[in-house]
């Protein structure tokens, strides 16, 4: 697999919120992307402007290796690719043995940030005047680990002189998770520093005398500031990048989850159209000052910087070719789905029909890997509601009328049925399955049991109420 189709599939199976986490690194990492301000219309699924652009630079820069290079998903057997590791992939849990823990050794929460911070204080050999003011430092430590407070607001909360404040955020500066307690970004990473002990001058004097021109990824610059070349501060830069940013997330509690939706399915007039989230997508160009900087460039005399140019170049490139088909492989995938299950869109979920990976992968010509990635962690809004793109695929039940039903559907029955029993003769599963054969529906009572226990039903005799 060529590291252009690496990337391709990496990006189409992640998530928007995912995606816009990976695009924002890839544009921290490489200066030869930046965001374009050119305002995009929502309803366009196709970035034309950067599949050109991207197009313009591969010719310019890709080798002719490279452009042989066989990247669509089409051309992969995915199934012969993975067929090993499906076979022979490890399975921990048929190897190990696992004790059950004690009962006394249950907590109701991990301990977060402030437990951490104060235990450490603690045991600390602090004296009980630094422990009394670093207890309120701790307390104005966000969940990030910065300190929201100031010297002079510390010093008021309980008249304590500018040394005694000092003396206890140094103990606290000194605390694991290391960078915390700092009041900005900067400080945080060179305690990190501090305490990391890095051989790399470089590291810290870009951080301390040069953060600007870092922050603005001003690297050419900076490397001339530095003395040094391209190669050199790419290493520099990526000790930089391995340093947290955030300390105290590590013992955050938080387990929000988000949900936006990665399409939009409206109707207009009789017909659905697709539309695809972008809102909040950087859109990505290669930057005009490098490509004029390489095309002014002696590539004998500038020969390592040149290169350094032409593989950030090479990479955005892949990245922004990857990311145009990913958007048009997930409207073709939705387009499909709206297709197959136009009813259930006009209806609700009675006409939810039977749908396979493969149904949609035969009709949009793509491999059905490529489809399963695609419905994989991505929601679909809809008239009827938000779901996951898989719940759109269900297998079906012979019916009298000759058309599959959708095992969700069935399922909905099932529960139905249950739902307004007489809970004193609750139905059983041959009693449930007779009434879905009286409907047309030709289900085994083992099936009606298999979907019950998926709706986390008791039996009939569980249900059965005495009293």
């Amino acid at each position: 697999m060529t590291p252009s189709l690496q990337q391709a599939i990496k990006l189409l199976q992640l998530s928007k919120l995912e995606l816009q986490e990976v695009l924002n690194q890839e544009l921290l990492e490489n200066p030869l992307l930046e965001e374009s301000a050119e305002e995009v219309k929502p309803e366009e699924a196709e970035t034309t402007d950067q599949k050109n652009e991207a197009e313009e630079e591969a010719k310019k820069v890709e080798t002719k290796e490279k452009d042989k290079e066989k990247d669509s998903f089409e051309e992969i057997d995915y199934d012969a690719y993975f067929q090993d590791y499906i076979e022979y992939g490890y399975n921990p849990r048929m190897t190990e043995e696992h004790e059950e823990f004690p009962i006394e050794n249950t907590l109701t929460r991990p301990p977060n940030l402030t437990d951490h911070l104060t235990w450490q204080l603690n045991m600390s050999d602090a004296s009980p005047r630094t422990k009394e003011i670093g207890q309120f430092i701790i307390g104005n430590i966000d969940e990030d680990g910065y300190l929201r407070a100031s010297n002079e607001e510390i010093m008021t909360s309980g008249g304590y002189s500018a040394e005694e404040v000092s003396v206890a955020l140094r103990a606290i500066q000194s605390l694991d998770p290391i960078g915390v307690g700092a009041r900005d970004l900067r400080e945080c990473l060179l305690l990190q520093l501090q305490f990391l002990e890095v051989d790399e001058p470089l590291v810290e004097t870009i951080i301390r005398d040069h953060w600007d021109m870092f922050m603005q990824r001003h690297f050419v610059q900076l490397a001339k500031s530095l003395g040094i070349d391209m190669k050199t501060l790419e290493g520099i830069v990526e000790v930089i990048k391995h340093l947290d940013p955030k300390p105290g997330r590590k013992y955050s509690n938080e387990r929000a989850i988000y949900v936006e939706p990665d399409v939009y399915v409206q109707k207009v007039s009789d017909e659905y159209v697709i539309v695809l989230n972008e809102d909040g997508m950087p859109k990505l160009r290669i930057n005009g000052s490098y490509r004029a900087m390489l095309n002014s460039m002696d590539s004998k005399q500038d020969g390592e910087t040149v290169n350094y140019i032409k593989d950030k170049i090479r990479s955005a490139v892949w990245l922004i070719k990857s990311l145009d088909q990913r958007q048009r492989t997930i409207y073709k995938v939705a387009e499909s789905i709206v297709k197959h299950q136009r009813e259930f869109l006009e209806k609700g979920i009675d006409y939810l029909r039977p749908l396979v990976l493969r149904d949609v992968a035969d009709d949009i010509q793509m491999h059905e890997s490529t489809v399963s990635r695609v419905v994989s962690n991505k929601y679909m809004h809809t008239p009827r509601g938000l779901f996951l793109m898989k719940y759109f695929f269900h297998s079906g039940i012979d019916s009298d009328t000759g058309e599959d039903i959708s095992s969700l559907t069935v399922k909905k029955k099932i529960q139905s049925y249950i739902e307004g029993e007489d809970p004193r003769k609750p139905l059983s599963d041959s009693k449930i399955m007779k009434i879905l054969n009286d409907e047309g529906i030709n289900i085994a009572r083992r099936t009606v049991a298999k979907y019950r226990d998926e709706l986390n039903i008791p039996s009939s005799t569980d249900r059965k109420q005495i009293f």
